[in-house]
């Protein structure tokens, strides 16, 4: 038999039907040798023979799976033959039907086995009322005894069919974590790729931008100093894309928060500034507590605006907003540039490309529990705006704060 979660249920039913069958092999041993007569020695062999018939079970129910239905089939047939045979010499063997009933109900199936139940339970009160006469007990002993067998049998056999639907469905809940474990595992690689994307994009390809563009600033000088000035304005932005893929490599904190992210806002603009000649202003307060996680996204956040002032807006100043509003954190950054108008806004939020900067903003804000918002129309510049509630995970020290604690 199968393993099963009714397995110790089915061994505890045989080891219970093999002391039945023993212990009725007994009293019938007993009451025969106590009566005596002529049919003493018969019936003694023929009971030997049924309890070896039924000891041959155990071989029949270990043979090759595609022989056993046929030697069960032999097998059942030769037990009432014998028991057929032994009830005629000795009607006290009328006794052994009822580990029969459960062998019918167990072997011979849902149909065939409670019509054999029946007709044995009718052979056994036959032979009971013609050797005694028909009796109360003669009728209702059988009887109940089949009722009993075909209620347990009833009974097992609908616990069988629930534990076969219990084990098909554990089956399928563990395909389906395995799954959604290999689901969650590839997701797991998306979201990581794409924050990497957007680590890339905000640092390391901004910088490469910025040198590109001062080396075309250096090779169009037409004297000395400004060649040399933006080339070493150059180098200083190569200097810090290198320590920007350094960290990804390391997997640290941006350095630029070391010291917090006002002091880093402040850092962005100067360089910015240096970079390109566009004033930016900040307006940071350095006393603002929040969590690391939020520090960076918002430090990438003013990152990718002010490279798309530098890169599309043709402004000629900016303005970096770092505060408290409506028990959470905002950050603003406006330009005086082109603007641009709402439609370009949609096809930006949903197009590839250089669009990418605009989504890798909104995704970053939207992992740290906030919203992006954009205002901008034609000929009057672009605000963007960040608003990240408190209640996004607990509030952690800047990493100035820790500093300074260490």
């Amino acid at each position: 038999m199968a393993h099963s979660s009714l397995t110790p249920v089915f061994v505890g039913l045989r080891a219970g039907l093999h002391c039945l069958t023993g212990g009725l092999a007994v009293l019938v041993a007993l009451r025969t040798l106590v009566e005596g007569g002529p049919e003493l020695g018969p019936a003694l062999a023929l009971l030997a023979l049924f309890v070896a018939v039924y000891a041959a079970g155990s071989f029949v129910a270990a043979a090759p799976a595609g022989r056993r239905d046929r030697w069960t089939a032999v097998w059942i047939v030769a037990l009432c033959a014998v028991w057929a045979c032994l009830v005629a010499v000795a009607s006290v063997a009328a006794y052994l039907v009822f580990p029969l009933f459960f062998l019918f109900l167990h072997v011979l199936g849902p149909r065939t086995g409670p019509l054999a139940v029946i007709c044995a339970t009718g052979i056994a009160i036959l032979v009971l009322a013609a050797h005694d006469g028909l009796t109360l007990g003669g009728v209702i002993g059988p009887l109940v005894g089949a009722g009993v067998a075909l209620l347990i049998g009833l009974g097992y056999r609908a616990l069988a069919q629930e534990a076969r639907e219990r084990e098909a469905l554990l089956a399928e809940l563990l395909a389906t974590r395995d799954l959604l474990a290999a689901t969650e595992r590839q997701q797991g690689v998306l979201a990581e790729r794409s924050r990497l994307a957007r680590e890339i994009h905000d640092t390391v390809a901004q910088d490469l931008s910025s040198i590109q563009m001062l080396l075309h600033a250096a090779e169009a000088s037409d004297g000395e100093r400004p060649g040399i000035e933006h080339v070493r304005l150059a180098r200083e932005t190569a200097a810090s894309g290198l320590a920007d893929a350094r960290r990804f490599i390391r997997e640290l904190a941006p350095p630029d928060l070391e010291r917090g992210l006002a002091p880093a806002l402040e850092r962005l603009a100067r360089t910015t500034a240096q970079r390109t000649g566009i004033d930016v202003e900040v307006d940071a307060d350095a006393s603002l507590e929040v969590p690391v996680a939020v520090q960076v996204a918002l430090l990438r956040i003013g990152q990718g605006a002010l490279a798309n002032v530098v890169q599309h807006a043709e402004a000629g100043r900016a303005a970096i907003t770092l505060g408290r509003e409506d028990g959470g954190t905002r950050l603003e950054i406006a330009d005086d540039g082109r603007g641009f108008s709402p439609q370009m806004l949609e096809v930006a939020s949903t197009a590839g490309g250089d669009s990418f900067g605009l989504r890798a903003m909104t995704e970053r804000a939207a992992e740290i529990g906030g919203a992006l918002e954009v205002d901008a129309e034609p000929g009057r510049g672009t605000r963007i705006r960040v608003r990240v509630p408190d209640a996004v995970g607990p509030t952690a020290p800047s990493p100035a704060s820790a500093v300074e604690a260490a």
